[in-house]
């Protein structure tokens, strides 16, 4: 399935992306007036893994398959 694979995919980068965060973290800065916060951004990557670690538990099922029996 297609939408599995993706699902999957995704959650493999957001790992790696989380990965280097806390493999190499970086200070907070500010340059020109904007501001990097490697806190809230590890907090980004890693509720946005959760989320999808959701989604490809829903997507994957459990599935039920309904049927009717004939009754003789």
């Amino acid at each position: 399935m297609a939408a599995e694979s993706d699902l999957d995919a995704a959650v493999d980068n957001l790992a790696a992306a989380i990965r280097q965060a806390t493999i190499d973290p970086k200070p907070n800065y500010t340059v020109d007036g904007q501001t990097v916060n490697w806190g809230d951004y590890l907090h980004i990557l890693t509720t946005k893994m959760e989320t999808l670690v959701k989604v490809r538990q829903l997507v994957a099922g459990p599935y039920q398959r309904m049927t009717r029996m004939k009754s003789k």
